[in-house]
C-alpha cells in the first residue's frame, strides 16, 4: 500500500520511527512533512493528509500531532476521510474492519513509541470486512457526507 505520513511539530518526535517501521512491512511511504520540531500548523497537515487519500495519491494516511485530536479533526474535514484517533490497537484494526477507517491519527505526546508501533501495525494488517451491517453503516456514513457537502444542510 502507499501511505502518506504527516505530522506537526508534535508528533514529529515519532514520525521517523513510524516510517520505518511502514517501509519495514513493505509499504510506499509519501512523506508529508513536517520535517523539524519547529512549531507548525496541525490542520496545514490534516488537511495535507486528507487530500492525499481522497485524491488516491495514497491508499490510507498516518497523521501524528501532540494529542492526534486536532489532525483528526482537520483530517475528517476532507470529503472521503474517515479518520480515527486510536491509542490502542483494538480501535486500530477494528476502525478498519467495520467503519474502513482509512486514517490513523496518533497522538506523540499520549502514546509511547512501543505502543505507537504497534498501533500502526494493526492498522496496516486490517482489511474492511464487507460484513453485511458494517457495508450498511457506510453506506450512511457516506450519504451523510454527501448531503453535508451538497449543501443540503447550510445554515441559511
Amino acid at each position: 500500500m502507499r501511505i502518506a505520513l504527516g505530522c506537526d511539530h508534535g508528533g514529529f518526535p515519532l514520525k521517523a520511527k513510524v516510517a520505518e517501521l511502514v517501509a519495514s512491512l513493505g509499504h510506499e511511504i509519501v512523506d508529508l512533512g513536517t520535517d523539524s520540531s519547529c512549531a507548525v500548523d496541525y490542520p496545514d497537515y490534516g488537511l495535507s493528509g486528507g487530500l492525499a487519500v481522497s485524491t488516491k495519491q495514497a491508499d490510507r494516511a498516518i497523521l501524528l500531532c501532540g494529542s492526534g485530536v486536532g489532525i483528526s479533526v482537520a483530517a475528517n474535514k476532507v470529503p472521503g476521510v474517515r479518520a480515527g484517533v486510536c491509542h490502542d490497537t483494538y480501535s486500530a484494526h477494528q476502525g478498519v474492519e467495520h467503519d474502513d477507517m482509512n486514517v490513523l491519527c496518533l497522538g506523540a505526546r499520549i502514546v509511547g513509541e512501543a505502543l505507537a508501533l504497534e498501533i500502526v501495525e494493526a492498522f496496516l494488517g486490517a482489511k474492511f470486512t464487507h460484513e453485511e451491517r458494517h457495508v450498511r453503516r457506510l453506506g450512511k456514513l457516506l450519504e451523510i457526507e454527501r448531503r453535508a457537502n451538497s449543501g443540503e444542510w447550510s445554515a441559511d
